[in-house]
């Protein structure tokens, strides 16, 4: 079952540093959605893993395996947390 609301004193926060962080190509990442901000992605790759190929405008490129297949999705990095 997946979250979908904010615990208490998270809400209507956005850490400003979450949203501006910088993450490096070819860096590992895993998917967090961030509540507090739309995520343009299907949940069911919510906690995957994945590699950085690099980005496009704010947002960045994230290469996936989903199941057999090596996917890439378009992501913003709030929702990337750095492994």
């Amino acid at each position: 079952m997946a979250r979908q609301r904010k615990k208490v004193r998270e809400k209507g926060k956005l850490k400003l540093s979450s949203y501006f962080k910088k993450i490096d190509d070819d860096a590992k990442v895993a998917i967090v959605t961030d509540l507090g901000v739309r995520a343009a992605f299907p949940k069911r790759i919510k906690g995957m893993s994945g590699k950085v190929l690099g980005s496009r405008g704010k947002f960045k490129i994230v290469q996936i395996k989903d199941g057999n297949k090596m996917k890439t999705f378009i992501i913003h990095p709030v929702h990337l947390k750095l492994l």
